[in-house]
Formats: structure tokens, sequence, C-alpha cells
């Protein structure tokens, strides 16, 4: 996350700091419980972080690099407006703790005695986070990562075996190189669709239809969004949603999974076995989840142009309850928000990102579902910025429009809803006005 006044002043963390400066701030008794509540959730072996930081020798060298992030605001990823919403997930820290670790980085960073510490943080063998699977499905061969070039979005089918409808509690995709894995997309294809038939089981392939043509942006749509279900994802910073009792996703009996895979190269060759974690529900649900996606692929950006407008608008056709959203841009994006508008009148806003950061790709979980009745409007309000003054951005005299690639550009938002368990995903959103869309309908980055 950028710097900002609005969340939280460096100058607020300083004289916050200086109240704490008499106290005796250790590593063992108040640091390590922060480590643990924020930190090494990804800062530990295996995970997306470059540094562990469980002990005080896997601590020390970053104490300078530590208050300034924290002072920032920087770490840990949290980009969403304080002032809008609450959300469960929200992983940012309080003015306490910033007090905290800034005390200690100017007081020494002191060790202080082991047994002040609170005992080691434990982890799910193999890092899952959802806690251990029930049912662990791996890519059947490893996919090999060139060292440079274009990698275009991969797909992998795998099939599930399931005899019978399942219902998931929770799942979880774990790349086998994070290194390499910018982001996994899983669908859970139904034996009724076509989508992608003509493709071999357990082989990687790009879809014939998906190869890029010099000048083109790709992009490969299914017929409908019943087609494949997005059932799970990988992305920086995004975490598997939790959900409440009563509530699971649909995995329908014959069921295939289809992975699409983004890699991109860092300049060696790699490989890549993906895997995916799944706990299965004890019971039938009380409400199916769902996720898809609202948004606009009809537009371009024009060359330089530093806060360009892109909007969707899109009509809720059957009551649901919200869960999270998810704004979704790639290096121009610069802002987003997303608001409801009642059929009262009343307008909210949901979520509000004031400053986008394409490296945290973040879905914001509501502490509390909130009702969306029908008639509801969504409205998503983009900006971009094109311009020389975004250091992000690969080509301002470049006009930019809809594309998977980094270089090009996605303007939508991850919607996960809870409905009855018999919904029928088509018929709960229509686009609306001059604005539509089929970001529910195709690949995102």
């Amino acid at each position: 996350m950028r710097p900002t006044s609005l969340l939280f002043p460096a100058a607020a963390a300083f004289s916050l700091a200086a109240a704490e400066t008499s106290a005796s701030v250790t590593f063992h008794r108040n640091i390590v419980p922060i480590l643990q509540a924020r930190c090494q959730g990804c800062h530990r072996p295996g995970e997306i972080a470059p540094m562990a930081l469980r002990t005080y020798d896997e601590v020390r060298p970053w104490v300078k690099a530590i208050k300034d992030a924290v002072i920032k605001r920087k770490m840990p990823p949290w980009t969403a407006d304080p002032k809008v919403g609450k959300f469960q997930n929200d992983a940012s820290l309080t003015n306490s703790e910033i007090a905290t670790l800034t005390a200690w980085a100017d007081g020494g960073a002191p060790e202080g005695e082991a047994k002040d510490a609170p005992p080691a943080r434990k982890f799910t063998e193999g890092g899952w986070t959802i806690g251990q699977p029930h049912l662990v499905i791996e890519m059947p061969k490893e996919y090999e990562v060139p060292p440079i070039g274009t990698i275009e979005y991969t797909y992998m089918i795998v099939p599930t075996g399931f005899r019978e409808d399942r219902w998931v509690e929770r799942i979880e995709v774990r790349p086998g190189n994070r290194s390499v894995v910018h982001h996994v997309t899983l669908y859970a294809r139904p034996p009724e669709s076509n989508w992608l038939r003509e493709y071999p089981v357990g082989e990687a392939f790009v879809p014939e239809r998906y190869h890029r043509r010099p000048g083109t942006s790709t992009g490969l749509s299914r017929g409908s969004a019943l087609d494949g279900e997005i059932i799970g994802s990988f992305a920086p910073g995004r975490s598997p949603t939790p959900l409440v009792p009563g509530q699971a996703r649909l995995i329908p009996a014959n069921s295939d999974l289809i992975l699409q895979l983004h890699y991109t190269a860092n300049g060696k060759p790699a490989k890549d076995r993906t895997k995916i974690g799944i706990i299965f529900a004890s019971q039938p649900p009380v409400e199916r989840v769902l996720r898809t996606a609202l948004g606009n692929r009809q537009f371009a950006i024009p060359p330089g142009a530093s806060d360009h407008p892109v909007e969707a608008d899109w009509t809720v056709l059957k009551e649901f309850r919200l869960i999270s959203l998810g704004p979704h841009m790639h290096v121009r994006g610069k802002a987003m928000e997303v608001h409801a508008v009642y059929p009262t009148g009343e307008r909210e806003v949901l979520v509000r990102v004031p400053r986008y950061d394409f490296n945290w790709q973040i879905n914001y979980a509501f502490d509390k579902p909130r009702t969306i009745p029908a008639g509801t409007r969504f409205l998503v309000l983009a900006k971009f910025d094109n311009s020389p003054n975004n250091p992000s951005n690969p080509d301002p005299t470049a006009e930019v429009r809809w594309g998977d690639q980094t270089w090009e550009e996605m303007m939508h938002t991850w919607v996960e809803a809870a409905f009855e368990p018999a919904v029928d995903l088509t018929k709960v959103f229509a686009p609306t006005g001059s604005l539509p869309s089929r970001a529910a309908h195709g690949t995102t980055r």
C-alpha cells in the first residue's frame, strides 16, 4: 500500500511511539504477539513473503524496514478506505500496534527474555490456511515455466471423480512455485458443459481460440456462467473467504476442475505443480455461495490520461446476501469503488479503494453479510492512470483496452454472494444502461 495521510499520518505514529519509549518494549513480550497475529501468515517458509518473521534472529535484520513499512501502512497490505464498511479480514495494524513496533525499533530492538513469548504459532501441515483438508487434488503433471517471454493463460483439466454432488465448506488453491505463479482461478465444470471439451484431461494447454494475434487483446469467454463456476482462486494478498455454518459451495457430481493458470517468467527455468485443498461440509447447506464478477469490458483508455473513468451498471434480479467484494484492475488501475442504489432510492458505498495497488488482490469480506434486495443497482466506478506519472505504467503512449496480460487492463469487482441452494446464477444479475459487460462469463487476471 502506498503511504496515505488518510489512513494514519506518519507524525501520529511517531507521537504514539514516543509515548511508549519509556516502557521496556522487547521482542519476546511485545513484538512476537503482533507478528503472530498480523505477519506470520505470509512471513514464513513456503509463503509469498520474501523473508520469515518468526524468531528474533529472523526479524532483527529487518527492524528498520519493518518500522518504515508499518508507519507508512505498506504492511500488512490493506487498501480499503477505513471510513467505508467493516470487514472481517481487515489486516491493517491498530494505532497501538504501530506505536509498539516503532517504540521497539527506536529503542534498539531489544530481544528480552524468551520466557516472555507466547507459544509459537502452529500452522497446518502443508501450510494450508483452511485447516487440514479432507481431500487434496494436485495437478497431474508439473508445468515447466520458461525463463523469459510472455506466457498466455494456461489451462489444465482435472477430473474430480465425484459420483455425487459434493458441498464444500472450505477450499484453498496453493501454488507449487509462488515465484512464477501470479494467479490461479479454479472452475468446477459440470458434466453438461461443453466448455473446453476439445482439450485433453491432465495436460496443460492454451486454447487455440485464445492465442494472441499481433496487435490484439485476448480473452477466452464461456457461453454462460454455468459452463464453469468459479469455486476458488489464488492471487497475492487474497485468502480464502471464510464461510459461516450453513454455507457451502457446490461441486456437482462428475464435474471436472479446470485450473486457469497465469505464469510469469522470472529469468530462470521453473516448475509448478499447484494443489487444491478441500474441506467438505458435513451436511447440505442452508445457503449456496457463488462467485461472479461485475464489470465492463468495453472501454478504451487514451494515451497519457491520468484520471480516466470507466463505469459498470448492473441490476440485481433476485435478492441475495453479499459476502465479499474484490475490486480488480491491472497496473494502470488508480481507484475503484462499488455503490449500491437500493429500490428505495438510498445509495450506499459498499467498498472504496482510493489507491488501488495491483500487487495485492484483496477480497473484502464484510463483517456481516449484507442483504441486497431485488431491484438494487450495483455501480462499479473505476479510475485509470495511463500517464507518465504512473511509475507502474509500461507504456503511457498506448491506448489501453481489456486484455489478460498485465500491460492490458481489466475492470471488474469480484462478488461473492449467498443464495438458496437451487439458485440459477444466470437469473441474478442483468447489465443495464449503456455499459455491457461479460466479466462474469470470461477469464480474469
